[in-house]
C-alpha cells in the first residue's frame, strides 16, 4: 500500500490518472452514441441485430449504413487511435519525474484537442477544424515521447 500512497503523491501522475479518466470516459461515450443513433436511425452492421425490427427479408432493409452513424463509428475509431498511445507514453511520462506543470499542460491539451476533435468530427465543422483536434493531440503526445526518450530512457 505504501508504494500506491507514493505514487499517488506525485502530482503528474494524479494529474495524468484525472485526465486519463476523462478521456477514456469520452471514448467509452463514443461507443454509446455509435449504439444510439444504430437504434435510432435502425441502421445496423450484422444480420442478428436486425431482427428485432422484422424477419427474413424484412429485416434485410436494416442492414445497411448510414452516414451519420459511420461519422459517429470513424470519430470514436480515431479516438482509439489516438487516445491508446497517449494512455502508454502519458503513463510512462507521468512516472518520469516531470515538470508537473508542463505534464498538466500536455495532458490538458490533449483532452481539449481530443474533445474539439470530435465535435469537430460530428457537427461537422469545416476543415481545417478536425485537423487541427488531431494534429496538437499527436503533438503532445509526440512531445511526451521525445521528452521521456531525451530525459530517463536508456538510449
Amino acid at each position: 500500500m505504501g508504494d500506491l500512497t507514493q505514487l499517488m503523491d506525485n502530482e503528474a501522475f494524479r494529474a495524468f490518472a484525472s485526465y486519463a479518466a476523462i478521456i477514456l470516459s469520452k471514448m467509452m461515450l463514443m461507443s454509446t452514441a455509435t449504439a444510439f443513433y444504430r437504434m435510432t436511425r435502425k441502421v445496423f452492421a450484422n444480420p442478428e441485430d436486425c431482427a428485432t425490427f422484422g424477419k427474413g427479408e424484412n429485416a434485410k432493409k436494416y442492414l445497411r449504413t448510414d452516414d451519420r452513424v459511420e461519422r459517429v463509428r470513424r470519430a470514436h475509431l480515431n479516438d482509439l487511435e489516438n487516445i491508446v498511445p497517449f494512455l502508454g507514453i502519458g503513463l510512462l511520462y507521468s512516472l518520469s519525474g516531470p515538470d508537473p506543470s508542463i505534464a498538466i499542460l500536455h495532458f490538458r491539451l490533449f483532452v481539449g484537442a481530443r474533445i474539439y476533435h470530435t465535435i469537430a468530427y460530428l457537427m461537422p465543422l469545416p476543415q481545417p477544424n478536425r485537423a487541427l483536434g488531431f494534429l496538437v493531440g499527436y503533438a503532445v503526445t509526440l512531445s511526451m515521447a521525445y521528452r521521456l526518450l531525451k530525459s530517463r530512457l536508456y538510449l
